[in-house]
């Protein structure tokens, strides 16, 4: 069993902060009323552009995770990792992790993550950590081939 290290809230927090988003206390708010709580999140249907608010907090949760396992790995500067979210408002949206290597025009599925972004909540920190510390592992263990063939080809 793996042993969490991360505090993924405060890695989400510093995410919002450190790209401009929004102030620290925004942030926290923002997160702490967005996965903690009782199911249905009904926030995202009560605004008026639900569809991007939906989109919005998948990028905001997922982004940082990805950064983490991008960090974590070897993966070559010439390899861009970029997210993909498909939005449904009636079901379970997609969140899509794909590996765009620059030199070859084969792109990898990293992370396909069915998610209902209003059932999206945890009953505390502990649970959310798992979550994402979850996806993270995912992520690097995708990504394990694509480093492999990659140091095999700076090698050559």
């Amino acid at each position: 069993m793996n042993t969490l290290t991360r505090n993924w809230i405060s890695y989400l927090t510093d995410s919002l902060v450190n790209s401009g988003t929004m102030p620290t206390w925004e942030a926290a708010d923002y997160l702490s009323q967005n996965l903690f709580g009782e199911s249905p999140n009904t926030r995202f249907h009560e605004t008026k552009a639900p569809y991007e608010a939906i989109h919005q907090f998948l990028m905001r949760v997922y982004h940082p995770i990805l950064e983490a396992a991008g960090r974590d790995s070897d993966v070559s500067e010439q390899q861009h990792l970029t997210i993909f979210c498909e939005i449904s408002l009636v079901s379970k949206s997609t969140v899509l992790v794909v590996s765009c290597p620059e030199e070859e025009r084969e792109h990898r599925l990293l992370l396909l993550d069915p998610v209902c972004a209003w059932d999206l909540l945890f009953p505390a920190a502990d649970a959310f950590n798992a979550w994402a510390e979850e996806r993270c592992q995912r992520i690097l263990e995708a990504l394990k081939p694509a480093t492999i063939s990659g140091v095999r080809k700076q090698r050559r």
